[in-house]
């Protein structure tokens, strides 16, 4: 499905080398969005960036990037104003989660997950927020997780990542309300990507939620249709983000039911 508002708009990607970063840039190359596309895997980039171009005949850059480096980020933001111009739609989706319960994880684990889950994309976003402001035209798209909502067992770190993105998330969307510039944040549940290689070591939690979980490419579709649109939130699926609600509603007896449910890591 082509996207007529994204044809020709500037769009920055972070963790874009695989999961739903990458088909979030194939359906913008799709739409005649110009990418640039930012990961740790420079050598997935480049296959995905030659696949993009030679199909949509799109312009596609690459950055090998760790966004938790916030020097090498004003770098490669440097380098892409001098590249390709103004930046229209910023997608901070880079992440990791380890599941350990709280005892367990260890500082490097911990230091580890802020860096690239917060301060990297608070850095990401610092870069194009002055140009945006000033153009009064922009949006950033901001990837957290239904665990931002609902804190479980055994993801006390991840889910504390993903809370303050939610807070940055949404005090942003106010600051940016009277200059035209969106803010969305995206609150999906498991999605069967490479993120739980690293996540769930043991594959616990995929056997027993794999039933649940989301495909990239519809979290994608998701994410797009919303380019450029004044949309607060996506949270899928819609019953599990129905749990958060109760959850601020009645939270004793919500942590009290659903312990066993909570407890599938």
């Amino acid at each position: 499905m082509v996207r007529e508002q994204l044809k020709g708009k500037n769009i920055v990607i972070t963790g874009a080398s695989g999961g739903i970063g990458a088909e979030i840039a194939k359906l913008c190359a799709e739409s005649g969005a110009n990418l640039v596309l930012i990961a740790r895997s420079i050598e997935k980039l480049k296959q995905l960036q030659m696949e993009l171009q030679q199909k949509h005949q799109v312009r596609v850059e690459v950055y090998q990037i760790d966004v938790s480096d916030t020097e090498k980020v004003k770098e490669v933001f440097t380098a892409i104003f001098a590249e390709i111009g103004e930046v229209d739609i910023l997608v901070n989706n880079a992440g990791f989660g380890v599941f350990r319960e709280a005892h367990a994880a260890t500082m490097d684990e911990i230091k580890g997950m802020f860096n690239v889950n917060v301060v990297g994309l608070m850095a990401c976003t610092t870069m194009v927020l002055p140009k945006m402001r000033e153009r009064r035209f922009g949006h950033i798209i901001n990837i957290a997780s239904q665990a931002g909502k609902i804190a479980t067992p055994k993801s006390s770190v991840y889910s504390a990542t993903k809370h303050a993105v939610l807070g940055y998330t949404n005090s942003l969307r106010m600051e940016l309300s009277d200059y035209n510039v969106f803010v969305t944040s995206v609150n999906p549940g498991p999605i069967a990507t490479n993120f739980f290689n690293i996540a769930d070591e043991k594959g616990t939690y995929v056997k027993n939620v794999q039933k649940f979980m989301l495909q990239p490419e519809y979290v994608a579709r998701k994410v797009v249709d919303s380019m450029l649109t004044k949309t607060r939130e996506i949270n899928l699926p819609r019953w599990m983000n129905m749990g958060s609600v109760v959850y601020v509603l009645f939270p004793r007896l919500f942590e009290r039911i659903g312990k066993k449910a909570f407890n599938k890591k």
